[in-house]
C-alpha cells in the first residue's frame, strides 16, 4: 500500500485530493497546515497524524524513514505561490510529488525543478484533470480527426461566483495566486492547447478584480474566453437553478457541453500516476507559460469581436463598496 504525506490539508481542494488517496487505496501518514480547520480527515484518514507546525511535521517524516516505514508521496494542496518550494521539499525528502494547480507561478522555476527531478531520481506530477474528462476527450478525437487545415472559433466561458472572503484571502492577491487567469484559468489554458495546439499571440481585453478576458489564437484556433468570480455574471436562468458556476464552450456555434463530470476527475489523475503515467513537468509548461504572459500582458483598449460578456457592468472591489 502506498504511503501519503500531504501539505495543505485545510484547503479547499484537499478533499478532493484525501479522497483520491482513498480511492486508490493508499494511506495517508500525515498531514500538514497552519490552520487546524480539518476535521475533514475523520471522514477519510482519523489516524493520520496531523501537524500545525512545519518542523514538527518534517521531523515526523524524517523518524518514519528511520523506522523503515518512509512516505511514497507528497501531495502539495498549498497556495499557489507556496507550491514551488512544497514540491522542491518533496523531492529533498525523497518523494515523489503530486501539486495541485498550478505547479508553479513562473515558467522559468519549472527549469528549478526538473533539475531537481534529475538530481533525486524522482518524480514531479500535477493534476491536469480536463486530459481525463470524457467530454475533454471527444473533443480532442474530433480535432485530431478533422483535416490539419482546419481551424476553429471558440467562446469559451468560466464564471465560479466566490464571496467577499476570496478578497481578504491568499487568492486574492496577485502575487500569491496569479490572478483569475492562473487561479480559474490554467486548467482551461492547459485544456485548449492541449486540443489545438500552442498559443500563438494573446490579447488581453479586460483585467479586473473579479473577471479577466481575451482573445487567444492558437495554432488551430480562435478563442475568446472570459473568466469571472463574481455571480452577477452568471447567465440569469443558471442562477435560477441556484447554479453559483458556468461552464461554457462553443465552437464554430454549436455548444460543447463539459459542465459536468468532474467529481471524480481527482482520483482518476491519482490512479493514472500510481500506475505510471500522469502528467509532469513538461505538460504543465504550456499553461503556466500563457498564464504568466496573460498575467503580464498590457490591457488592449479595442475590444473589437470580444466576448459578449466583457461588457457587462463592473462591480466595485468589496473592499470599496
Amino acid at each position: 500500500m502506498k504511503k501519503f504525506a500531504l501539505i495543505g490539508a485545510a484547503g479547499f481542494v484537499a478533499v478532493r485530493h484525501l479522497r483520491a488517496i482513498k480511492e486508490n487505496n493508499a494511506t495517508l501518514a500525515a498531514a500538514f497546515d497552519p490552520h487546524d480547520a480539518v476535521g475533514v480527515l475523520d471522514s477519510h484518514f482519523p489516524d493520520a497524524a496531523f501537524f500545525t507546525e512545519f518542523e514538527r511535521f518534517d521531523r515526523h517524516l524524517d523518524k518514519l524513514r528511520r523506522l523503515g516505514m518512509p512516505a511514497d508521496y507528497l501531495s502539495v494542496c498549498s497556495p499557489n505561490y507556496l507550491h514551488d518550494a512544497h514540491t522542491r521539499y518533496g523531492l529533498r525528502q525523497g518523494l515523489d510529488v503530486i501539486c495541485e494547480k498550478p505547479l508553479v507561478l513562473n515558467p522559468w522555476n519549472l527549469d528549478g525543478l526538473a533539475e531537481m527531478e534529475r538530481e533525486r531520481g524522482k518524480k514531479v506530477y500535477t493534476i491536469l484533470q480536463l486530459r481525463l474528462h470524457p467530454a475533454v476527450q471527444s473533443l480532442k478525437k474530433m480535432v485530431e480527426d478533422s483535416p490539419a487545415t482546419d481551424r476553429y472559433d471558440i467562446d469559451l466561458t468560466y464564471i465560479t461566483a466566490r464571496g467577499k472572503w476570496y478578497y481578504a484571502s491568499w487568492k486574492g492577491d496577485l502575487a500569491k495566486s496569479g490572478g483569475i487567469s492562473t487561479n480559474i484559468g490554467i486548467h482551461l489554458f492547459d485544456m485548449l492547447q492541449w486540443i489545438f495546439g500552442p498559443a500563438r499571440s494573446i490579447e488581453l481585453q479586460l483585467r479586473s478584480h473579479d473577471r479577466e478576458a481575451g482573445i487567444l489564437e492558437l495554432e488551430r484556433a480562435r478563442v475568446r474566453w472570459f473568466l469571472s468570480i463574481e455571480e452577477a455574471t452568471i447567465p440569469e436562468a443558471v442562477r435560477a437553478a441556484g447554479k453559483r458556476s458556468y461552464r461554457a464552450l462553443r465552437l464554430n456555434g454549436q455548444e460543447w457541453e463539459f459542465s459536468e463530470g468532474f467529481t471524480d476527475l481527482h482520483s482518476l489523475s491519482y490512479r493514472e500516476i500510481l500506475q505510471g503515467g500522469g502528467f509532469g513537468i513538461e505538460q504543465a509548461r504550456p499553461a503556466i507559460a500563457l498564464a504568466h504572459d496573460i498575467r503580464t500582458a498590457t490591457v488592449s483598449t479595442d475590444w473589437h469581436d470580444a466576448h459578449p460578456l466583457i461588457h457587462l457592468p463592473l462591480r466595485p472591489h468589496p473592499f470599496f463598496e
